[in-house]
């Protein structure tokens, strides 16, 4: 039977405590030094960057008389004091586990004769007598009689036979014991006057504690949907977009949205009639569709998020402090919920809602708002100048004229603009992404067939300094042997250096937030306004003019032989009118029509050589490998000799 004693002076239990709250508190740590280490990114220097940045870390650090402490980072700090006062109070506590052992007291060894114990004990008694021992400096009285008493002590143990020999034995005065265990618990746990409190706290703990937060977990799980917004959201969604809606549509429904994703409570009505009358005036004959599509009609709150989105487009300042919060508030959800939004498009293979979902994020970042839809292709630059430093909404029409950032920025040096020197800035890590090149590619197979799993390649890459297309720098030999490693990797991204990516934060003094430049790759049928397959998100694409970096996508051939003509968008999430698109054509071939030499090249992909370790390997299987060329030459000419003997053997016989 074990025999079980409890930690009376709690240290034991102490050193429980303290190990579970080092493993807990290394790798909370390490996350909140990680998000700071991110915060501290470098990102775009001109003024009004630097100007957001500094407002977004006084937002998020709070003020010093009211710092703004997150939830982690109050845990990671109550932590480490209770750590360090645990770990104090331990190392100034003594663990009584010492076991007792009277060989020890009156050093001697085991075995001894009890005539030679007697004699040690004579000697002892003539030391560290009371009456005999002169105090030291630091010595009491206390102490030399506590000595004495300790080695009378042992002395009876080992006179006493039985005792003596089950110490010798077994190590204790009592002879054989059973196994002993020693729990890491205060004895108040388990004294019986506390019974009560204790199961009053397990029954608090179990019996209402987590139940209740199992079932806030379940039912907070049951109204989300797994893009982090409620579940009405996602059905008003569902039910209201419609398969031709652009950005001025859902601009409109996601202020209907966030109705239903946010409370919003501030008391200032005044102050939204008024800036509602400004967005009237600044969206003019737009102002009646996207307030349709909020439903500002029917629905206070659809209304009131409604006009702080667009008071944000329409870059209008808040003078209310709550309106602002509230306003933020909405912004720092709209990632989530424009990612809903675009979920829900896809699911329906819509092109259009789909690429206007990802645009619209682009112009929530830079508070541009919406353009007419008649804008053309080469008027878009204005787009672009309505994000440079200081470049108001109004102003943009001044440069209606001005194609490209060089002519603007000359432009504005010639006129001694001191904004001139903030635009070159920014102009120099514009992330204008380029479409190098893109192709079908059939992994050991030359020619695609139908349901075969292809992989879309696509080279993207942003100039520095320039929109000049440079063609890459890499020779063709090169650049297919790369290709063809990437293509057989199972990465998404290939590895490149990371120091000319665009891992800096973006360009964006209206967003409340630090925000890195991304860009979504859409294959996409215009005819039928079809998305083809699921989209993918990429990031880190380099800046440079003279390479590229490769990204991938898998998905299956269509069933059908045929020609697909389709197009790859480029979207960028950050930037208004940095999108780009590129045709491409799809061939899928039958592979019984094609010619023996489009075959046999085919047979020649797949089967290994012999003397390969692919071949070894497929020999193994037994799988079919292709010989040399000097076996099977020998071969033929053995087979050929072999021919020629059969003729004479039976050209013998005809003649017997």
């Amino acid at each position: 039977m074990a025999n079980y004693h409890y930690d009376e002076s709690g240290v034991m239990a102490t050193y429980f405590v303290v190990s579970v709250l080092f493993i807990i508190l290394i790798p909370s740590t390490y996350s909140l030094l990680s998000s700071q280490a991110k915060s501290r990114v470098s990102g775009c220097q001109c003024r009004p960057c630097v100007d957001q940045r500094a407002w977004i870390r006084k937002r998020e650090g709070g003020s010093l008389l009211r710092p703004k402490l997150s939830k982690l980072a109050i845990f990671v700090a109550v932590g480490w004091a209770v750590f360090a006062f645990l770990v104090t109070r331990t190392s100034s506590s003594a663990l009584n586990s010492k076991i007792y052992d009277p060989y020890e007291i009156l050093g001697i060894a085991k075995g001894l004769s009890e005539k030679e114990i007697k004699s040690r004990f004579k000697k002892l008694s003539l030391k560290f007598h009371p009456d005999k021992v002169k105090l030291a400096i630091n010595q009491t009285a206390e102490d030399v009689a506590a000595k004495f008493v300790d080695i009378t002590k042992a002395y009876k143990s080992l006179t006493d036979e039985t005792i003596r020999e089950n110490y010798e034995k077994y190590g204790h005065p009592d002879g054989r014991q059973e196994m002993s265990m020693g729990i890491a618990i205060p004895i108040q746990f388990i004294e019986g006057k506390n019974n009560v409190w204790v199961l009053g706290l397990y029954a608090l703990i179990f019996g209402f504690g987590l139940p209740a937060l199992v079932g806030k977990w379940w039912f907070g799980y049951q109204k989300k949907t797994k893009d982090g917004v409620n579940s009405t959201t996602a059905a008003t969604f569902f039910l209201s977009v419609k398969e031709g809606w652009g950005i001025d549509e859902l601009v409109g429904l996601l202020g209907k949205g966030f109705a239903k994703e946010l409370r919003l409570t501030s008391d200032s009505g005044k102050e939204l009639n008024d800036v509602e009358a400004k967005i009237r005036e600044g969206f003019g004959e737009k102002w009646r569709t996207l307030a349709d599509a909020a439903g500002t009609r029917k629905n206070k709150d659809a209304k009131r998020a409604f006009i702080l989105v667009s008071a944000h487009l329409l870059r209008i300042p808040m003078t209310n402090q709550g309106l602002r919060e509230e306003q933020t508030k909405i912004l720092l959800q709209s990632p989530q919920v424009l990612n809903s939004l675009l979920n829900i498009c896809l699911s329906r293979n819509w092109l259009t809602p789909s690429l206007a979902a990802v645009q619209l994020s682009a112009h929530l970042t830079q508070a541009v708002p919406p353009p007419p839809k008649t804008i053309k292709e080469s008027d878009k630059d204005w787009l672009k100048f309505s994000q440079l430093p200081d470049i108001t909404l109004d102003e943009v029409e001044k440069f209606k004229d001005v194609h490209g950032f060089d002519r603007l920025i000359q432009n504005l040096e010639n006129s001694k603009d001191p904004r001139a020197g903030d635009v070159k800035k920014v102009a120099q890590n514009w992330g204008n992404v380029q479409i190098l090149g893109s192709s079908f590619k059939v992994v050991g197979e030359k020619v695609v067939t139908p349901l075969s799993f292809i992989n879309l390649i696509v080279k993207l890459r942003i100039p520095r300094g320039s929109t000049a297309e440079e063609e890459p720098s890499t020779p063709p030999k090169d650049a297919e042997k790369r290709e063809q490693e990437f293509l057989v990797s199972k990465k998404d991204a290939e590895d490149v250096s990371l120091d000319n990516t665009g891992k800096a934060f973006a360009h964006a003094p209206h967003w409340p937030q630090m925000k890195k430049p991304s860009w979504w790759v859409i294959l996409g049928d215009i005819k039928a306004n079809r998305v083809v397959v699921p989209p993918f998100k990429v990031s880190d694409v380099p800046y440079t003019s003279s390479d590229y970096r490769m990204y991938k996508m898998q998905f299956q051939a269509p069933p059908n032989v045929g020609s697909y003509t389709w197009r790859i968008f480029v979207v960028s999430d950050t930037y208004v009118g940095d999108d780009t698109y590129q045709d491409i054509t799809l061939k899928v071939e039958d592979l019984s029509t094609l010619g023996e030499e489009a075959q046999g090249a085919e047979d020649e992909i797949s089967e290994p050589e012999e003397d390969s370790l692919a071949g070894q390997m497929a020999m193994m299987r037994g799988g079919s490998v292709k010989k040399r060329r000097a076996e099977s030459d020998d071969e033929e000419d053995d087979s050929d000799t072999d021919g020629d003997d059969e003729k004479n053997d039976i050209s013998d016989s005809d003649s017997d």
